[in-house]
């Protein structure tokens, strides 16, 4: 669904006191929400709207997410400047929030062009974005005034009963092992690390990297999943995806080229251990994460698959997440019979 520019156009000259015309055009990348270019005279925005039919009743929560970004505004985590809000259906066809655009390049298949020929700068981006979830992790998110934007105590408890409720509300094809990885994870359950903001989808397509060199994080988006609780799922969430020729899910390794010189990179052990001193973080039970995160991710893309399968998603990528979640399932089944943690 397309956005209204002459009702988008009236709500902005309402909140900025001017009237300027606004050109709205559709984005590409967005996983759960949908994204469109707003441009108003010199100024060049982003509009995330929550999509029509949410794959549960806490998903994709943007009025939330425009919250948490408003309150942490002001501090060093690299972030898209949220600009305004909106919980009215009739201006944008759901809820909205309007975010500076950001010039920047995901690593999804490919990397930056800039980074192609260089280890030096694909290094560079790979550390930088474990410097950033360190920055994210140290903020200090009781003077941003993040008290009630999470329950902090008792987080890693609540989380298998309330990641398998969520999956049984929309589960629709049998899932084999699902729940003896749960049972692993309640039994095998670490001492909880001391609370702090956390992104809840931390992962090289969900940060913008500069175009050119030196490689850099810009920003840090898509942040529906954030919360205040255990940060070292993040950690576990972002290895998921880790530059790999063997790991299928390996962001930035397109076989046809633009992919990441792997043996170049720093290693997932050293990027630990970067983290680690980044934030004085206890990682010594990290194994039990590298279960729970592909699970917790396997079970998030499950329900955008299931409404693909109600026809309830007109996001062609929503087809192919069930496939995802099978080799996610997969991998944290494969960790948890090894023993891990």
């Amino acid at each position: 669904m397309s956005l209204d520019d002459g009702i988008l156009g009236e709500w902005l000259d309402q909140q900025l006191g001017d009237t300027i015309p606004v050109q709205s055009a559709p984005l590409s990348g967005g996983g759960s929400c949908e994204l469109f270019s707003v441009k108003r005279g010199s100024e060049h925005w982003v509009l995330r709207r929550a999509p029509l039919n949410a794959s549960s009743t806490t998903a994709h929560n943007v009025l939330r997410e425009f919250e948490l970004l408003d309150k942490i505004k002001t501090s060093d985590v690299r972030i898209a400047q949220p600009i305004a809000s909106c919980d009215d259906a009739q201006i944008a066809g759901g809820d909205f929030y309007l975010m500076d655009f950001v010039d920047g390049e995901p690593i999804r298949r490919t990397i930056p062009t800039a980074y192609e020929n260089s280890a030096e700068e694909q290094s560079r981006a790979l550390n930088d974005h474990v410097d950033v979830l360190a920055d994210i992790h140290n903020l200090d998110w009781r003077s941003c005034g993040l008290d009630e934007f999470g329950t902090p105590e008792g987080f890693l408890e609540r989380q298998i009963p309330r990641w398998t409720a969520q999956l049984d509300s929309y589960q629709c094809r049998d899932l084999p092992g699902v729940g003896e990885v749960s049972r692993w994870l309640e039994a095998n359950l670490p001492n909880e690390q001391p609370a702090a903001l956390f992104h809840g989808d931390y992962k090289l397509d969900n940060l913008l990297f500069s175009r050119t060199a030196p490689a850099a994080v810009r920003a840090v988006v898509d942040w529906e999943m954030a919360s205040i609780g255990d940060p070292l799922v993040d950690l576990a969430w972002t290895l998921i995806f880790y530059p790999s020729a063997e790991n299928p899910l390996a962001l930035g390794m397109d076989r046809t080229g633009g992919s990441f010189l792997v043996d170049s990179l720093p290693t997932p052990a050293e990027i630990v251990e970067r983290y680690a001193k980044a934030t004085g973080r206890d990682v010594s039970r990290l194994d039990w994460y590298r279960v729970f995160a592909p699970w917790k991710l396997a079970i998030v893309l499950e329900g955008s698959f299931a409404k693909h399968k109600r026809g309830e998603s007109n996001n062609p990528a929503h087809e192919f997440f069930g496939a995802t979640a099978d080799l996610l399932f997969a991998r944290a089944g494969e960790l948890a019979g090894q023993g891990a943690a």
